[in-house]
Order: C-alpha cells, then structure tokens, then sequence
C-alpha cells in the first residue's frame, strides 16, 4: 500500500515510478481528487458536528425563550443530524473509493532500478562459474529422468492433470534431501525455522500483494475464502500481522519449507514439458522484517543467502536486476538468481529475492517503535527463495548428468542421501 501523506507532498514521484512500469499513471491524478474531495467532506462533516453539539448545549438555556425556541431548535437539530448522516455516507463512500484505487497501485521503484519494459532489459550484475560444457549431448531433465525412472509425468496427469508430476524413488529422495540441506543452511545463517498452513485466508493474501493483483493464478477452497498458497512470503510476513514490535527483536528473519500452488501455466506453448512450470511445486523461502536502515544489509543477506547454496552445489548461475517493467507488484527492487540449464542452453529463474519496503507492513498493519515511547512506524519486510527445490532438481539433473546416462549427486547432497553419490537406472 502507498503512503497517501507522501502522494500528496510528491505526486511526480509516484507518476514517474508508475510510468517506468509501463502503467498510465492517471491514477495518481485520480486520487489526488478523490483526496481532495474527501478532505473537504471531512472538514464540513467536522464543522457539522461542532454545530450540532452548539445546538445542543442550546437546549439547557431554551426553556426560558418559550415553546417556539425549543420547536426551532428542534428542527435546525433534525436538519443537521440528516445532512451529517448523509456527509458521513458519502465520506464512507469516498474513502472506499480511494482505498480500492490505491490496494490495486504497485510499489514505488527504487531510484537504481534500470529501466526497461520487460526481462529483456534485466541488468547482469554477476556471474558465478560458466555454462557447463560436455563432451556429449546433453539432454533436457525430462528425458534423463524418466530414463531413470524418477520422474512420472504420465501418472501425475493421472492423478491430477497436466502440469502435475510424481517424484520416485531417488527422485523423491533428492527432492527431500534438498529441503533438509536449504533448511540447514538457511538455519545457519540466521533464520529461523518455520512450519505454517499452505491454506492462507484473504487478509493475508491482501496484505501481501497477492491478491489484488494475482487472484486469478491461485486456487481456491471453501468458496473462495480460502487459497492454497502460491509461496510462503504470504504466511511469513502474516506471522505478525496488526502486530507493533519492539526495535530490539529486528530484523526477523525466517525460512519455511512448503508445498505452492499456482494456476497460471506461463505463456501458451512455454514450459509445456518438464518441472519448469507445474501447479504444484516445493520452495524453501526465506523472509525479514526489518527497521528501514537495516534493508540494505538484509537485502544483501538474503541474496548472498541464496546464492550460497546454488555455489554449494556447484551450480552455474548468474544474477540479474530485475528492469522497471519485469519488477513485481509488492517490489521496489528484486535481484534474480538464474541458474544455467543445458537442456535449455538458457540460464531460468531459480530465485527471486526482493526489498518491498514499507509496502506490505502498510496493508499488514506491522510497525514497530524505535524506543518506547515513540510512535510506532511501518516496519519493512523482504523476501527470497532459498530456494526452489523443482527448478534446483531439474539444474542437478541437467549439469551432473554423465555421458552412461546416470547423474552425479552434488557433494554437499550426499550426506542427506546416506552417501549415494550417483543416480543410476
């Protein structure tokens, strides 16, 4: 949520930021009026009702004026209790109308976002290792993994639909063993561990962006008052919803292991085949909530954090600032993991890890007080994967792959796997 206060003092920033996501930014002139409007009806309702109880103290006096002052008094009292019911009417109505219109605006870009309308104008800001090269053709993770009988996308269609996929044998075990060692690692660092429902109300949802702006990719229970969670960010940051915390107990941070669920299937004819894209996937997630002048360094926390692990498991990645037009609704600035794919020839996604500011903490209602007795102030909160175990799975299969068809277990895996370090047919 934006901040109304800082709208007003500065209209050009929000139109600026707005219009660098490729959005029309008349929304803002919109809800200058509406402000405006609404301000006015604050004040002539404020003014109404200091009359009314003018009027009021009145009455004590008027029964010495006789029958007709009181009748008089009587009716200037009805009069202006209607037109003070009908003021506060359209000053609900208003308030309503500028509520709706900013719950639906996304977050103001931070000044070192690089423009750009799209992925295609992403900023590569750092390399770890290079492509894998092999002296055979490599092959996508799909065909290795049902040549070695633990991956089945045929019985996931089976027992869900397309986009749905059963893990086997030493698939499912590698799957498990990378959530122990994220888990682990992230545990390490700092986060602690948590386990919260992947059913998540509408508040929660609401508060953390998701909703607003990407209801039509979740899905839905108990007639629509209920969601399966698209990530664990929405629980996280829920934790202490309408909550006001000590400055002592910042940052928070967190890590959750979760199942996710996502309607939305990406672009028509994209990622069709494999674990790229499915509607049930597994991530490791880590969140902080923060005071503003620890995000910097918790931005930079989280981001290391992740790229700690995919450098543990030797995978090739590089990292990249999301452009203007590619930055997430809730976000001000999100750097991208994307961890090289040979069955692809192309580096995809493996964690996204955003600063959101005092974004969701203002639709969360989470604050916090500098010292005792100050006010309270919107704290801020960041997230990242730590990391997406399918996509890390599919990076596994596709580098470690051997020319007889098997797949290497990463060093850092084999302890969870009781030392396997190969995967054969």
């Amino acid at each position: 949520m934006l901040d109304r206060h800082a709208i007003r003092e500065d209209p050009d920033l929000f139109r600026r930021s707005l219009r660098r996501r490729g959005i029309a930014p008349d929304a803002i002139d919109e809800f200058l009026e509406l402000d405006r409007a609404h301000r006015a009806l604050v004040t002539a309702l404020d003014g109404a009702k200091a009359e009314r109880n003018r009027l009021s103290a009145e009455f004590a006096q008027a029964k010495s004026g006789g029958a007709d002052v009181v009748a008089d008094l009587r009716r200037r009292s009805s009069e202006l209790g209607e037109s003070i019911k009908a003021q506060e009417a359209a000053g609900q109505a208003a308030e309503a109308r500028i509520a709706d219109l900013l719950a639906n605006l996304p977050n103001v870009l931070a000044d070192d976002v690089p423009d750009g309308r799209d992925e295609a104008a992403n900023v590569e800001v750092g390399r770890f290792l290079g492509p894998t090269q092999f002296a055979f053709d490599a092959k996508p993770h799909w065909e290795i993994g049902e040549r070695l009988g633990i991956l089945d996308f045929e019985r996931g269609v089976r027992l869900a639909r397309s986009r749905f996929t059963v893990l086997a044998g030493m698939g499912a075990r590698l799957n498990r063993a990378l959530a122990t060692f994220f888990l682990e690692r992230n545990r390490a660092a700092g986060f602690v561990e948590m386990s919260p429902p992947v059913l998540v109300n509408r508040e929660s949802l609401w508060a953390t962006g998701q909703l607003s702006k990407f209801s039509d990719a979740m899905f839905s229970v108990d007639g629509g008052e209920l969601f399966l969670s698209p990530t664990s960010e929405v629980q996280l940051v829920n934790l202490h919803r309408d909550e006001i915390l000590d400055a002592a107990v910042l940052p928070i941070c967190y890590t959750a292991f979760t199942s996710c669920f996502r309607q939305e299937a990406g672009a028509a004819g994209k990622d069709t085949r494999g674990l790229i894209r499915q509607h049930q996937f597994e991530k490791v997630e880590m969140v902080a909530l923060c005071s503003p002048d620890q995000t910097a360094a918790m931005h930079e926390k989280i981001v290391g954090q992740a790229k700690s692990l995919l450098e543990e498991l030797r995978l090739p990645y590089r990292t990249v600032v999301l452009s203007a037009g590619d930055t997430g609704f809730a976000s001000r600035k999100t750097f991208d993991l994307e961890v090289w794919l040979p069955g692809q020839n192309a580096y995809r996604e493996i964690s996204s890890c955003s600063d959101c500011g005092d974004f969701q903490a203002r639709r969360a209602m989470i604050r916090y007080r500098p010292h005792a007795k100050a006010r309270p102030e919107f704290a801020h909160t960041l997230n990242g994967s730590g990391l997406a175990l399918g996509r890390t799975l599919v990076a596994i299969l596709e580098n470690y792959q051997q020319a007889d068809g098997s797949v290497a277990v990463p060093k850092a895996l084999q302890p969870y796997l009781s030392g396997v370090d190969r995967i054969g047919p």
